[in-house]
């Protein structure tokens, strides 16, 4: 695999976190070689719309014997293990956050059984390709580009990117990110397209969220380009770190990612998706993890019929 030049500092995180990088580069799903994708660029209704399904199967239709799972019965989902408040590991073990959830809810209507497996970001869209996985759960932001390897559900959420730095640094938001500037990425995520492709600038690569922050805390990164649900995560009071912005992107929403040949379990999440939508259970979720969000007027989850429960 072509490796393109990567920034190189000798403290030992950031060494380490290359280092790591590079070895995920074999079977990962990275994407900066590929064709940019400016994930700032704002909601395009009418490329959300050509791939949201019309409708869904009612989920009492689906034959979940036939769903090509590894197991019969069970869903086996690779996800991550510290990105809250999306997907992470509690203190008691438990695979939890709100994409993990809302899956657990899903499948719940379907009668199937979840089982979570921890794993990197750079390597889980190769292992859902191959089937490792029946279910790739991560927030996953749905480019174009990721399509061309695995398939996807209806979207269950919408993006927000961040910046995050020092309390006490120049660097306010994405228009002070310049090439003298060591920014921090998790390798293979929009982000790391973000920057690589559209800022056309050379990030430092890490393998998960917790080391990127790490390395902004301790001043051997200057930026960190991440998705806001996870810099919110991370960011605590008296860490001497700020989200310095926070820009709403609904261009690519956010699903469940699926081998892309197995169109009976892509359509029965589906099914699932817009029962928990319907039944109230999508909105509690939503008001439990993200307390202060506001919902994007021109997005919403789910097939083009599934209605939303006014509060």
């Amino acid at each position: 695999m072509k490796i393109k030049a990567m920034k190189w500092l000798t403290t030992a995180p950031v060494a380490l976190a290359l280092a790591a990088s590079l070895a995920a580069c074999g079977s990962g799903s990275a994407e900066p070689t590929g064709t940019p994708t400016d994930a700032l660029a704002g909601s395009d209704q009418q490329t959300l719309d050509q791939y949201t399904t019309a409708d869904v199967t009612p989920v009492d239709q689906i034959d979940t014997t036939k769903l090509g799972l590894n197991t019969e019965g069970k869903l086996e989902v690779g996800t991550l293990s510290d990105a809250p408040p999306n997907i992470f590991i509690d203190p008691s073990g438990k695979f939890t956050g709100y994409d993990n959830e809302l899956l657990r809810a899903i499948a719940g209507e379907l009668g199937l059984e979840v089982e979570f497996v921890a794993t990197d970001f750079s390597a889980l869209l190769s292992q859902v390709q191959t089937k490792q996985f029946d279910v790739g759960s991560s927030s996953i932001s749905t480019t174009d580009a990721r399509r061309q390897n695995v398939g996807f559900t209806n979207g269950y959420d919408f993006g927000f990117m961040a910046v995050v730095a020092k309390t006490d640094s120049d660097v306010k938001g994405f228009d002070d990110l310049t090439g003298d500037l060591r920014i921090g990425v998790v390798q293979g995520t929009v982000q790391d397209d973000y920057v690589t492709n559209t800022l056309k600038l050379e990030p430092i690569r890490f393998p998960d969220y917790a080391t990127v922050y790490a390395n902004v805390r301790n001043g051997q990164v200057d930026a960190w380009v991440a998705p806001s649900q996870q810099a919110t995560g991370q960011v605590k009071e008296g860490d001497g770190t700020v989200i310095a912005e926070s820009v709403v992107n609904t261009q690519n929403f956010t699903a469940y990612a699926v081998a892309k040949d197995n169109q009976p379990l892509i359509d029965a999440l589906n099914s699932g998706l817009d029962a928990v939508i319907a039944d109230g259970t999508w909105s509690k979720l939503t008001k439990e993890w993200y307390p202060d969000r506001e919902m994007p007027a021109d997005w919403k989850p789910g097939s083009k019929a599934a209605t939303v429960p006014q509060n």
